[in-house]
């Protein structure tokens, strides 16, 4: 399952080779850091959060099978514990996802579109950790259902349960907050 980029790299860091395992981390950082930031809302965790899942994924390397699991999906499983790992021993259930924008617009749309993604950002931290790491894993890094679910260990439909009832919610909430 591992994409064919990445083959060759994933069996020299299996073997051991140190200069793969620097190229899998140069290829995956920003993408582990950019999840573990919309997760935590902070960039210093999200740092070290992504810095540990490189650690661990190094440490367990004989444990992961690139016949059965993508490196992404891999990676993206051990950044989802350690956020999990991180809200425990934190316990910022309240905090906020950013939202990023990527828009080249006037000052007035970025701002109009700041607080469009505050009140969503409130939103989406009021759903339990669950339908929330599943909104931002499809809607936000934009895995596939069958890769979310695997990093979120679920079977599609119990995933697709989850996005359902979280989208539900959401509506609901924002539907009050734009009234």
């Amino acid at each position: 399952m591992v994409e064919k980029d990445d083959r060759r790299v994933v069996e020299r860091v299996l073997a051991g080779s140190e200069s793969a395992f620097r190229q899998i981390v140069d290829q995956h950082s920003q993408r582990i850091f950019n999840y573990a930031r919309r997760m935590t809302r902070n960039s210093t965790e999200a740092e070290d959060i992504a810095q540990e899942t490189f650690i661990r994924f190094w440490v367990s390397r004989d444990r992961f099978d690139p016949s059965r699991v993508k490196l992404t999906t891999w990676l993206h499983r051990i950044a989802h514990n350690l956020c999990i790992d991180y809200f425990r021993r934190r316990q910022l259930q309240e905090r906020q996802v950013p939202v990023q924008s990527d828009s080249q617009d006037s000052p007035d749309t970025d701002y109009e579109l700041s607080i469009r993604a505050a009140v969503v950002n409130k939103a989406l931290m009021t759903l339990p950790e669950r339908q929330r790491s599943a909104i931002v894993l499809c809607h936000y890094q934009n895995f596939s259902q069958h890769d979310a679910a695997q990093i979120l260990d679920l079977s599609v439909d119990a995933l697709e349960s989850l996005l359902r009832r979280g989208r539900s919610k959401l509506k609901q909430i924002l539907a009050k907050e734009l009234e």
